[in-house]
């Protein structure tokens, strides 16, 4: 199992995958692996090359309201570009799931998290709704680890 936190810590909301990413290593679960990116499509691609099973979490732009979670499962559909249309990564999370998808690279199990932000300005810290998004959908991850 593998668990990618994708973000930028200095733009506000866009940091909540890498603070799942870190709340999920902290608890500790044996046989996962934690990664942080920056959510560069490329490098996702290879990092979970390999890999059986990837959960990512991410910051959405879906347009509801500040800490709405979203679940995607890559084997059921494509990745809504639209959530992750305003990503500061170049190549965004969709992207990538959608190019392994092409190349038939995807793992086993691919599942995205994205979390709605409602604050990317340049600083640090999220806002008060992502961070209490970002507790539970940290606490969703080990339990879905637990059941496996």
């Amino acid at each position: 199992m593998l668990v990618i936190g994708i973000g930028n810590p200095y733009r506000g909301d866009d940091a909540v995958g890498l603070i799942v990413a870190r709340q999920v290593r902290e608890r500790g679960h044996g046989g996962v692996t934690v990664l942080e990116c920056t959510g560069e499509g490329t490098s996702l691609m290879e990092a979970w090359k390999g890999a059986g099973a990837v959960i990512l979490v991410d910051a959405a732009h879906g347009g509801a309201a500040p800490g709405m979670v979203y679940r995607f499962d890559a084997h059921e559909g494509p990745i809504p570009t639209q959530f992750f249309h305003y990503s500061t990564h170049a190549f965004s999370v969709a992207e990538a799931v959608e190019l392994s998808r092409a190349l038939d690279q995807l793992p086993r199990q691919l599942v995205v998290y994205g979390i709605e932000g409602g604050d990317f300005a340049a600083g640090v810290g999220l806002s008060n709704e992502v961070t209490d998004a970002a507790q539970k959908v940290a606490e969703r991850i080990l339990q879905d680890i637990s059941d496996q």
